[in-house]
C-alpha cells in the first residue's frame, strides 16, 4: 500500500506525533436522537436541530484538545467541526444514518446532498463510512455492498482524500448480537471482514474494526458476565489472527460499548501485540453526559464533559500506547 502525498498531509492531520490516530466520535444522529429522546422521556419529534447541534458542539469543544481528530456528521456536525480544537483533524460521514430496513441486508445508502467532493469542501482530512457487514450474508446482497464501496474508494481517490471504512459485524438470521452465539461467531465474521476489504479494488486507506470479541464473554476479564465464549488466551489468538490478514492501517472502534469494556478490550489488544494504529472512540467516552444534558442542560454537560469525560477519553489515550503509527503499516505493505 502506498499514499499520495494528498493523502498523506491528512492522515498527518488526524494522527498524534507518534503516528497514532487517537480519534472521537460523534457523528451519531438516529441513535443520539433516540438517546436523547429516552433520556428526557420524550417522542423523538421533539428533539430540535438545535439540541443536536449543541450536544455535539459541547462533546467536540471539551474533548478534540485530548484527542487527534473528531469524526462528525454533515447533517449536524458543522458547527461542531468549528467548534474543535486546532490540534484534531477532521473526519465526515458520507452514509444516511441507519440502512435501510425496508428490504433485507442491512443495505447502506449515501446522504444525498453530500459528495466527496463536499466533504473536501467541508475541509475534512478523511471521507468515513459505516457499513453492516457479514461474510456470511447472501451473495447478491454482499456484491452490492462491494460494489458501494468501491465506488466511495474510487471517488475518495479522484478528490486525492483517505478513505475510512468502518464495518460493523450483525447476525443475518437476526440473532441477538450481544448474546453468547453471536460473541462465539464474531472473530471469524471480523476477521474475514478484514480480509475482504484489504483488498486492493476497495481502495480503502484505513480500516475502522471492532475488536473480534465481546470482553463481556472472555473468562476472567474484568468486564465478565458469567457467560464464557473464549479464554483469555483464545481471545488473544482472535485479535493476533485478526490483525494478520490485514493489509491495510486498522484501528478500533468502541461499537457503543461501555468505557470499562473498551478499555478491557484494548488491554487485550495490547497483550496480544497486535499492530493497530489507534482508535475512533463515540460513546464509550460520552454517553453518560447523554441524561445530563436530556435533564439538567448545556451548562450541566459541559461540567460533566470536563470531568468525566476527559477522565474516560485520557483513559483510552493510555490505553493505547501499545498503538503502532498507521505509517509503519503502510511500509510493510510496500515491502
Amino acid at each position: 500500500m502506498s499514499l499520495s502525498a494528498g493523502k498523506e498531509k491528512h492522515m498527518k492531520a488526524l494522527s498524534n506525533s507518534a503516528g497514532v490516530i487517537a480519534a472521537a466520535a460523534m457523528d451519531q444522529r438516529g441513535s443520539l436522537a433516540k438517546a436523547l429522546a429516552s433520556a428526557k422521556g420524550v417522542d423523538e419529534k421533539q428533539i430540535t436541530d438545535d439540541m443536536m447541534h449543541e450536544f455535539k458542539v459541547l462533546v467536540t469543544k471539551v474533548l478534540t484538545p485530548h484527542a487527534s481528530a473528531i469524526l462528525l456528521d454533515p447533517e449536524y456536525g458543522l458547527p461542531a467541526a468549528a467548534a474543535r480544537s486546532k490540534n484534531a483533524g477532521l473526519l465526515l460521514a458520507y452514509e444516511a444514518s441507519g440502512y435501510d430496513n425496508t428490504q433485507p441486508g442491512r443495505l447502506p445508502d449515501l446522504l444525498p446532498t453530500i459528495s466527496v467532493k463536499r466533504i473536501v469542501d467541508y475541509g475534512a482530512d478523511a471521507v468515513k463510512i459505516l457499513l453492516y457487514y457479514s461474510p456470511y450474508e447472501d451473495a447478491h446482497v454482499n456484491d452490492i455492498k462491494h460494489a458501494f464501496v468501491e465506488r466511495i474508494g474510487a471517488e475518495s481517490e479522484a478528490y486525492d482524500i483517505p478513505f475510512f471504512l468502518e464495518f460493523v459485524a450483525y447476525d443475518p438470521k437476526g440473532g441477538d448480537e450481544k448474546g453468547l452465539e453471536f460473541a462465539k461467531a464474531k472473530p471469524d465474521i471480523v476477521t474475514k471482514s478484514m480480509q475482504e476489504f484489504s483488498k486492493p479494488q476497495y481502495k480503502v486507506d484505513v480500516l475502522k474494526v471492532e475488536v473480534p470479541i465481546n470482553a463481556n464473554f472472555v473468562e476472567g476479564s474484568s468486564v465478565f458476565k458469567g457467560q464464557a465464549a473464549y479464554s483469555r488466551a483464545e481471545a488473544l489468538d482472535h485479535f493476533r489472527r485478526a490483525a494478520d490478514v490485514a493489509k491495510k492501517p486498522f484501528i478500533y472502534l468502541s461499537a457503543g460499548v461501555s468505557n470499562a469494556q473498551f478499555i478491557e478490550s484494548l488491554a487485550m489488544a495490547s497483550e496480544s501485540g497486535t499492530d493497530y494504529s489507534g482508535v475512533l472512540c463515540g460513546r464509550a467516552t460520552w454517553k453518560d453526559g447523554v441524561p445530563v444534558y436530556a435533564n439538567k442542560g448545556a451548562a450541566a454537560l459541559e461540567d460533566w464533559l470536563g470531568s468525566e469525560g476527559v477522565k474516560n477519553i485520557n483513559a483510552v489515550n493510555d490505553a493505547i500506547k501499545s498503538a503502532k503509527p498507521w505509517y509503519a503499516k503502510v511500509q510493510s505493505a510496500k515491502a
